[in-house]
């Protein structure tokens, strides 16, 4: 795995909650304008691994950079913040801010934490707001949009940073069918322009079109891992053909929500007030 040209590098990480072990030895490289996607069974470790990318969950063992930071040696809260404002973090639940309009929910922290002028954030809020095709909801409130609508905001949000590094932790799962494609079709166009991705997903066709990279894990492993076209059509681990056979054989179950995604969910603006 290179190291000169890594955006994200975890290597032998190991995390256990008490004596429940959850990682045991991951190692990933994520190269600048890669697109990584993370498939496997439910309880293997894939959102997990991303909350430790942004510093939520710290492991008991292993090395975690993203960039020129040493994630494990953050300690003070405004290095953790610094963090995370070049790492946009998108959970299945949108998170938005109920009290304000969708332009204020993206205008917020760039004006209090990134100490952008508001103008300024007003116009790069509506060109991301086009961007996600929600230019014409820019006044109204969280509660009276879609699922679909509200996760296209929600990614738009955590594009005004301006993050070197975008993670998506299975984002469609909470979605009805009909509003998984509009949500897919903006991360397609991201993973296009050159932003890094990692993803967390249980959209096999989709990660299979846009990964440069897929990594199937259980039980806190990476079982194998390889180009899209290598691990989709010709397995290599005889785990990873019967996850793969499974998942083709119908539409996966949609992920309950996860206890930790309000534990450890993180906005730039909630950690500075």
């Amino acid at each position: 795995m290179p190291d000169t040209d890594s955006l994200v590098r975890l290597s032998n990480v190991h995390l256990a909650f008490g004596d429940t072990p959850v990682l045991n030895g991951i190692d990933i490289s994520v190269r600048r304008g890669e697109a990584v996607s993370i498939i496997g069974p439910s309880g293997s470790g894939k959102s997990t691994i991303l909350r430790c990318i942004t510093g939520l969950l710290r492991p008991q063992q292993g090395g975690i950079r993203v960039g020129d930071v040493d994630v494990q040696a953050l300690r003070r809260e405004r290095d953790l913040i610094a963090l995370r404002k070049r790492v946009g973090f998108v959970f299945q639940q949108y998170n938005l801010f109920p009290h304000m309009s969708v332009l204020e929910n993206l205008v917020a922290a760039p004006i209090k934490v990134g100490g952008v002028p508001r103008a300024r954030a007003l116009a790069r809020a509506h060109a991301l707001l086009a961007r996600v095709h929600m230019e014409h909801k820019a006044g109204a409130y969280p509660g009276e949009l879609s699922g679909g609508q509200q996760q296209r905001v929600a990614i738009a949000r955590a594009l005004a940073l301006e993050p070197e590094l975008m993670l998506f932790d299975e984002v469609t799962s909470a979605l009805d069918p009909e509003m998984v494609g509009e949500v897919l079709t903006v991360i397609r166009d991201l993973v296009s322009d050159g932003l890094t991705c990692v993803l967390v997903t249980h959209e096999m066709r989709f990660a299979e079109e846009v990964s440069d990279t897929v990594y199937f894990t259980e039980a806190g492993r990476i079982v194998e891992s390889g180009p899209p076209a290598q691990l989709f059509g010709a397995p290599r681990n005889e785990r990873t053909g019967a996850f793969l056979q499974r998942a083709a054989g119908g539409v996966p179950a949609r992920r309950r929500s996860d206890p930790f995604d309000s534990l450890f969910s993180f906005d730039p603006l909630r950690l500075a007030v």
